[in-house]
């Protein structure tokens, strides 16, 4: 087959809010274009991972080449990008666009305009893509295409006869969509006969090639056996083979102007790689960069440490590896004293926190304690320079502190209107304050300001539960505004407990205190002496519980005879359960870590 000319090359993705039909789209352009065969075909294609499949949502951004016939009788390509949904995943969204001209928006014809279906559009808009705006589901018996594309007017601003009615389902206004794409969306623009630059928009590790970085070339091109170099990291390879995704990866000898393709050049170390860099000729390197894309900055730090302390260089391996996958996630090595040897981890939310632990222990088959998500706080002290701490345990004591200030985010809630008390209710118990509300027919569109540290462990599913599913959410930073805010410490039997502590609103330590001794409780294992759990800031306590001791009846064989005697025998038993308790120590099993999680539950 002759190759395409690049004014008949069309890159895309597909943009959404969670749950509305990206990935079931993706399904029959792969299926209209003939892209698989018969006997592989499955849903959802593209979401490749068991964890998406298990959780029904996309994690992983994808892309794979289609070739398409339009009504001018010239065969088309299409690169598409499937991209996730879920706020947590906002910056698989950013690199897609980084490598696109167009992007297709998909709005679902029951649910209409959600939170991440504005903040999406906003992204596309922000990289100047063809945005391209369809309702999906338009089958279904609560479905409102008209009233759904009046919405995409009136907040979005395209023009609602210009939306497209789809059904992903069955197919309908599928051709039409693959027409409008070719129509409307601009061919790359490169200079063919200037130096390479690919712009390094995702990579992976494979054990038996290295390194795998997925490019889309913007100038020049890159050939089989070019030697290349990385502008960013300075590392310079020989290219080993090149592939491109249709959708199994097949190989090839070229990729030139407009082309999404897999680069295979014997890198062997991870840190060589950076995702957002720009692939370049050894012997005609390019004067300029790519510009890449929005760098992203972890928002939720959790610890994360191997059961079996043995394990501690696999899960740092592990770490590397995941780390090459995903930009957005980022660690480094700390020690616990109740928990020993492992890594404080950032993440962009607690669902991104989840996935990543879920992975690991899934891929690379380890066995980790996650301790409670926490947020990044800046500190101003007495003296010296303000500065941010990702962990409670790095708090300086509270005579050397000015004062604590947390990150907030500005949260914007699409929910009906009968939800809409609740919604405030949860807001304000969070300690938000209110910005603005805007009516979109049954819809409310309601803004906060809130502290992240709400948010991060339970939010959204309480968000979900007072809304009967049908709330949505999306957020981006504000900044950092001073608290009220302590460290709460776990000592369990006088000894503090590092993994354990949390930063918390003064107003909420009492509570949070005296939940915590009494989930901790149900889940420390009785000693032969009682094990005391408080809850303390500063230097004092403001909660304690007690797990009461393991009482042997050492009297059991006095029967009759002299109370004296027995007495002995207590007092002795008293004796040893004292020097026992001077000298034990509590092993504090993983459910007690994740306590901390589930504090809102009671």
């Amino acid at each position: 087959m002759s190759p395409i000319p690049v004014e008949r090359i069309r890159n895309f993705c597909i943009v959404a809010h969670i749950d509305h039909g990206k990935s079931t789209i993706a399904d029959r352009l792969l299926d209209f274009t003939n892209a698989i065969a018969e006997r592989d075909k499955q849903d959802q294609f593209l979401d490749n991972m068991d964890i998406e499949r298990e959780r029904g949502i996309t994690i992983k951004a994808q892309t794979v080449r289609l070739t398409f016939r339009a009504a001018d009788g010239e065969d088309y390509m299409l690169n598409l990008i499937d991209t996730p949904g879920h706020v947590d995943f906002a910056y698989e969204v950013s690199r897609a666009l980084a490598a696109c001209e167009g992007a297709v928006l998909v709005v679902d014809a029951a649910q209409g305009i959600e939170a991440q279906t504005l903040a999406n559009a906003y992204l596309a808009v922000e990289a100047n893509l063809e945005l391209i705006p369809i309702v999906n589901k338009i089958d279904l018996p609560a479905a409102d295409p008209d009233g759904v594309a009046q919405q995409i007017e009136d907040v979005i601003g395209l023009d609602a006869t210009d939306v497209l009615p789809v059904s992903a389902k069955s197919g309908l206004g599928i051709e039409d969509l693959l027409q409008r794409i070719v129509d409307r969306v601009p061919s790359p623009s490169g200079d063919q006969a200037g130096p390479a630059r690919a712009l390094v928009f995702d990579s992976w590790f494979d054990p038996y090639v290295g390194v795998i970085l997925l490019v889309r070339v913007f100038d020049g091109e890159i050939k089989l056996r070019d030697r290349v170099k990385l502008m960013m990291s300075g590392g310079e390879h020989d290219i080993t083979s090149l592939k491109v995704a249709d959708p199994t990866p097949r190989a090839v000898k070229t990729l030139s102007v407009g082309d999404v393709g897999m680069v295979v050049a014997g890198i062997k170390k991870l840190e060589d790689v950076s995702i957002g860099d720009t692939l370049t000729l050894k012997s005609r390197p390019a004067s300029e960069a790519l510009d890449g894309f929005q760098r992203v900055k972890s928002m939720v730090f959790a610890g994360l440490y191997p059961v079996d302390s043995d394990q501690y260089e696999e899960l740092k391996m592990a770490l590397e590896k995941l780390r090459l996958n995903d930009s957005s996630f980022v660690y480094e090595a700390e020690t616990s004293a109740a928990l020993g040897f492992g890594f404080r981890c950032g993440f962009l939310g607690f669902l991104h926190g989840e996935i990543i632990q879920e992975r690991l222990e899934r891929e690379y088959g380890l066995d980790l304690i996650a301790t409670a998500p926490t947020v990044r706080y800046r500190v101003v002290p007495k003296k010296g320079e303000p500065f941010e701490i990702e962990s409670p345990a790095a708090l300086p004591e509270v005579s050397e502190i000015e004062r604590i200030e947390e990150p907030i985010i500005n949260a914007t809630i699409h929910v009906p209107s009968e939800y809409l008390g609740a919604v405030m209710g949860l807001c304000q118990d969070r300690r938000g304050t209110q910005k603005d509300m805007q009516v979109h027919g049954e819809r409310v569109q309601v803004r906060y300001s809130l502290p992240l540290g709400e948010i991060v462990t339970d939010f959204y599913d309480r968000l979900k539960s007072v809304t009967r599913g049908y709330g949505s959410f999306d957020y981006d930073m504000d900044g950092f505004a001073q608290g009220e805010l302590v460290k709460l410490d776990v000592l369990v039997n006088g000894d503090p407990v590092d993994a354990l502590s949390l930063i918390v609103h003064r107003d909420m330590a009492q509570t949070q205190g005296a939940q915590l001794a009494r989930k901790l409780k149900e889940f420390i294992p009785r000693q032969q002496f009682p094990v005391a759990i408080q809850a303390a800031v500063g230097t004092r306590v403001i909660a304690r519980t007690t797990v009461k001791a393991v009482r042997k009846n050492v009297i059991a064989k006095c029967y009759g005879g002299d109370i004296s005697r027995k007495r002995k025998l207590l007092e002795k038993q008293k004796a040893g359960k004292k020097r026992m308790k001077m000298v034990g120590s509590v092993e504090i099993p993983q459910e007690a870590f994740l306590a901390a999680l589930r504090l809102g539950e009671e």
